[in-house]
């Protein structure tokens, strides 16, 4: 009698898990311990991987509260004991505590007048490759600064350059670093530079009142009137903000209403 096509499918799905589960057996006897050991590896990896970040956070939390502990004695006078626990953490891996440590030691060295101790600490932290940049260009600004009176126009000008050079003149060190180059350029009789640099340093917005009224001066007096390329500025901008449909809303209103309504509602 012939077997109904139920049938025929049944037996073949039997068959078919029967050639699986002689395979499958096959592969375990044959692989078995190696996989049962590689999950097991993976397992303690990811384990260990897990633990090692929990370290790593319970040891930022232990350095931060070291350098503050540590600022908080430089603060209240105790030199000896602040530079202890800054040396011990700028010997960390850590490279944001480690800089910070080492730019508070640069700190208290500068202030007992060790200006070449504190340079070398600052020199340390700008060339430590690990850090953000502008970590890095802060700390080479003050170094060059310190060591201003000892170094060469020329080493000024070329330690500066990449950051009177940067794309962004409006950067957080641009002003700084220009400064000192305009000051070095002027050293060597290269006035030219050195009033450009200068009429650079006043056009830029929101910078101390007191190094903008010395770039202004000293630009004037160098044969560049930044106070005439002050007031254009300002007058192109007030242009461009009284262009028709310059700060408008989609009904016509203007953004300066706009916003003095709002503040206006803060208030209330």
């Amino acid at each position: 009698m012939a077997l109904s096509p139920t049938n025929d499918a049944a037996l073949l799905q039997e068959v078919d898990e029967a050639v699986r589960k002689d395979r499958l057996d096959t592969i375990m006897q044959r692989w078995g311990r190696w996989i049962i050991g590689g999950v097991l590896a993976a397992l303690l990896a990811f384990g260990g991987y897990l633990y090692w970040g929990h370290r790593q956070e319970a040891a930022r939390g232990e350095q931060a509260e070291a350098l503050i502990a540590a600022m908080e004695k430089a603060a209240s006078n105790q030199p000896r004991a602040a530079t202890a626990e800054l040396e011990a953490i700028a010997a960390g891996d850590n490279g944001a505590y480690r800089a910070a440590a080492r730019i508070q030691q640069a700190n208290l060295k500068a202030q007992t007048g060790d200006l070449k101790g504190a340079a070398a600490l600052l020199g340390q932290v700008a060339a430590d490759g690990e850090l953000d940049p502008a970590l890095r260009d802060m700390a080479r600004v003050r170094q060059t600064a310190l060591e201003f009176d000892t170094l060469k126009p020329e080493v000024v000008i070329a330690r500066m350059k990449p950051l009177v050079d940067a794309k962004d003149p409006a950067s957080s060190w641009f002003a700084s670093a220009a400064e000192l180059s305009a000051i070095a350029h002027y050293q060597l009789g290269q006035f030219d530079q050195a009033g450009a640099l200068y009429g650079r340093i006043a056009k830029l917005p929101d910078i101390p009142q007191s190094l903008q009224s010395r770039s202004v001066q000293m630009a004037g007096m160098l044969g560049v009137d930044a106070v005439a390329d002050r007031a254009a500025d300002s007058a192109a901008a007030e242009q461009n903000a009284a262009a028709p449909g310059a700060g408008t809303n989609q009904n016509g209103s203007a953004a300066p209403k706009a916003a003095a309504a709002a503040k206006t509602e803060e208030a209330n």
